[in-house]
C-alpha cells in the first residue's frame, strides 16, 4: 500500500500559506512606514519544487538545494507605486493577496474533509 502523502502535502502547503499570510500582515502593518518595502513569499510550486527530495539515479544528477524554508522576497515594483516616502505597499493589493490566502485555507480544509471521509467509508466496509 502506498503510504497518503495528500496530509502531508497539505500540512506543506498550511505551513506556506501561515508564511504568506505572516509577511502580508507585516507589509499591511507598515503601509505608512517610509521607504517600507512590500514582500511577498515564492509561490507554493516553487517552493515544493525545491523541499521535495529528487529520486537520484544516477550520480551526476542535481539534487535541490536550501532547507526547505520558504523565504521573503521583495515585491515587483511595476506592481504598486512607489509614494514619495519611498513606500510601495497597496493595501489593495495586499488584501488580494490575503483573499487568496483564506481561499486557499478553505480549499484546503474542503479537500481533507473530503478525503477523510473517503477513508471513512473504505475502512468501515
Amino acid at each position: 500500500m502506498q503510504p497518503l502523502q495528500l496530509f502531508d502535502l497539505a500540512f506543506r502547503q498550511n505551513e506556506w500559506l501561515t508564511q504568506r499570510q505572516s509577511v502580508i500582515s507585516q507589509n499591511v502593518a507598515n503601509a505608512n512606514t517610509p521607504g517600507y518595502k512590500a514582500k511577498d513569499v515564492e509561490s507554493f510550486e516553487d517552493a515544493m519544487r525545491k523541499s521535495v527530495p529528487m529520486a537520484v539515479t544516477n550520480g551526476d544528477h542535481f539534487s535541490p538545494s536550501g532547507d526547505g524554508l520558504v523565504q521573503a522576497r521583495d515585491n515587483d515594483s511595476q506592481q504598486a507605486e512607489v509614494l514619495i516616502s519611498g513606500n510601495d505597499v497597496s493595501l489593495e493589493q495586499e488584501f488580494l493577496k490575503s483573499n487568496d490566502v483564506m481561499r486557499g485555507y478553505s480549499m484546503n480544509t474542503q479537500i481533507l474533509r473530503t478525503f477523510s471521509g473517503m477513508l471513512r467509508t473504505v475502512t468501515k466496509g
